[in-house]
């Protein structure tokens, strides 16, 4: 009964995939109707920051469709985006439950999205009354903070070609459609991505082509499953030869 009535003060869920609707559906399938109550939908075009790092948290984002990134603003004005996000999760629901006052990482729109909103009290409340619920956003939280820190120790060991070829991989296997992944070749974008210098992304993305990892189609990456296959073996050989 409660999926029946998700749907209806969410109606998107009808038309988005059927993993992320089961991930809402799980999500809050223990929510009191007062929180259902307290929804707030809202489209967000693509390019949009709705959460700055240090800004006072106010609000629990969670993305109905579409992608969002995380910005890690470094000294010396540089910014590192360290991951994209599909999944389910409550963003500003950490530093909630870790009664912390200002949002931790910055979120941007990576495509159009859909998202709802639900107020910081509310949410607050529910964690508090409700163990279950709880529990469930521990466990996402510790596996959003387990794959940020598996990206990070990676990134460490990766230089150049083998960092961008690291990024590639998670690429094709977040949106690879009928075994072929096809992305533009926007070298800023990248930069941003990796934390390699845009000249660097240049010679990277072009010793990739030259070793047959990829395919460059006018200003497209393309990426096909064999040559997916060949990039992460490479890098499992690459980290293994650091361990």
């Amino acid at each position: 009964m409660k999926e029946v009535y998700l749907e209806e003060v969410l109606p998107f869920l009808k038309r988005i995939d059927k993993e992320r609707r089961e991930q809402f559906q799980d999500y809050f399938k223990n929510a009191p109707l007062w929180i259902l109550e307290n929804f707030v939908i809202e489209k967000l075009q693509k390019g949009t920051t709705f959460i700055r790092e240090g800004e006072p948290v106010d609000m629990v984002y969670f993305i109905g469709d579409g992608t969002i990134k995380a910005t890690d603003h470094r000294i010396y004005g540089i910014s590192f985006d360290f991951m994209l996000f599909t999944k389910v999760y409550a963003y500003g629901g950490m530093e909630i439950i870790m009664d912390i006052d200002r949002y931790t990482t910055t979120l941007q729109t990576v495509t159009d999205c859909t998202v709802v909103k639900i107020p910081k009290a509310q949410f607050a409340k529910w964690m508090s009354t409700d163990i279950i619920s709880l529990k469930y956003e521990a466990k996402l939280m510790g596996e959003y903070m387990l794959e940020q820190a598996r990206n990070v120790r990676a990134f460490l060991f990766l230089q150049g070609a083998n960092r961008l070829a690291m990024l590639f991989t998670n690429r094709y296997e977040k949106y690879a459609v009928g075994g072929c992944l096809k992305l533009c070749n926007d070298r800023q974008e990248l930069s941003d991505f990796t934390g390699l210098s845009v000249k660097t992304i240049t010679r990277s993305v072009n010793k990739l082509k030259e070793d047959g990892l990829i395919t460059k189609q006018g200003n497209t990456i393309v990426i096909c499953e064999e040559q997916y296959n060949r990039l992460k073996e490479n890098l499992m050989e690459v980290l293994s030869d650091e361990e």
